[in-house]
């Protein structure tokens, strides 16, 4: 019996990655299933790199947002596609409004926010037995209280040959020379970012060993990147803002590892099964970590993190200044081919 299933997406790139398992899963539960995504338009190009949706729907309400007559005339414009299940990923009561409005039976979600009324499917969270964002996620693919199984799956993003090619043709890169991708940006503060300094030391190791080194983000981070490509000598190509999602997923493909802040990128570079060195300051890997068998860890662990802050509320993010390029350039030689290893020897 076919199977029609829209699921609420994440606000978050990261986030958005770490719900392609929960896809994955519907899929195995519901083998004629057809699964759309309402989600917003920075995560759309994730979805059209998702196998398992099979269409997205924008969603244009910003955080904060209510705007509760336009979300009902979007909510009835869903309602046409007559969808059995809903599946609420983020915990907010407006994320919840959509299908309600849209009369699907069957909404599914934690409880959050007082919407108790809203989820007709509504599951309590035990943080203990799901500490990871990705079980919370593919747990509402099961029956309400059954267990989740175990392994889970990790994200895998498309690529084709086409578009990665057009992706280097219109920034004008040369990919005779193998490169690796640093992201220096982290959407969520500077707290979660190592220094510019660092990844400026961490290029010319890099570009010592024989590599390009391309540095990703947004706009948002084109003032770091630049201060890391002038740190460098001019070692690392700033891509910041160049690009769009879809042509860092791209590029990302295309090089030989990662390294990442924890970051929305970081993710990207984990779900297209890079090598990837991730850093952690002020975050957690217990929580969101890379999905990833490739992934090398780098963390103090001081006795102040994680704090999860925005910004260090001691004024020094020693968790992150303190984390020398040496140890970074260490965690990613065995990631590399044996070669460079030999070469830097």
């Amino acid at each position: 019996m076919k199977k029609k299933i829209l699921v609420i997406g994440p606000s978050w790139v990261g986030d958005s990655v770490m719900a392609q398992p929960l896809y994955q899963r519907l899929h195995q539960r519901h083998p004629n299933l057809e699964l759309h995504v309402f989600a917003p338009a920075w995560t759309l190009p994730l979805l059209a790199r998702m196998p398992e949706v099979a269409k997205a729907h924008l969603n244009p309400f910003g955080h904060g947002a209510l705007r509760l007559g336009e979300r009902w005339k979007v909510a009835r414009q869903l309602a046409a596609e007559r969808f059995d299940q809903a599946i609420v990923l983020p915990n907010s009561l407006k994320s919840a409004l959509i299908p309600l409005f849209a009369s699907i039976p069957l909404r599914t979600g934690f409880l959050g926010e007082s919407r108790y009324w809203i989820l007709n499917d509504a599951r309590e969270l035990d943080e203990q037995a799901l500490p990871m964002m990705v079980e919370r996620f593919c747990a509402l693919a099961e029956d309400k209280g059954a267990p989740l199984p175990r392994p889970l799956s990790h994200p895998r993003l498309a690529l084709t040959n086409a578009s990665q090619q057009a992706a280097l043709d219109k920034l004008k890169l040369d990919a005779s020379r193998p490169a690796v991708a640093f992201c220096p940006g982290a959407e969520y503060g500077p707290a979660k970012r190592w220094p510019a300094r660092h990844f400026a030391e961490l290029a010319r190791r890099f570009d010592a060993a024989g590599y390009a080194v391309w540095l990703f983000g947004s706009g948002k981070d084109r003032e770091v990147g630049d201060d890391i490509s002038r740190l460098s000598g001019g070692l690392a190509v700033n891509l910041c803002g160049a690009t769009g999602l879809e042509e860092a997923i791209d590029l990302i493909g295309l090089t030989r590892l990662a390294v990442c802040n924890d970051s929305g990128l970081m993710h990207v570079a984990a779900a297209l099964d890079k090598p990837l060195v991730a850093l952690y300051g002020s975050s957690s890997p217990d929580f969101t970590p890379p999905l990833s068998t490739r992934a090398a860890i780098v963390s103090l662990n001081l006795d102040c993190s994680p704090c999860f802050e925005r910004t260090c509320p001691y004024g020094h993010t020693d968790c992150l200044e303190k984390m020398e390029p040496d140890r970074v350039w260490q965690a990613a030689l065995p990631l590399l081919p044996v070669h460079t290893q030999e070469k830097t020897q």
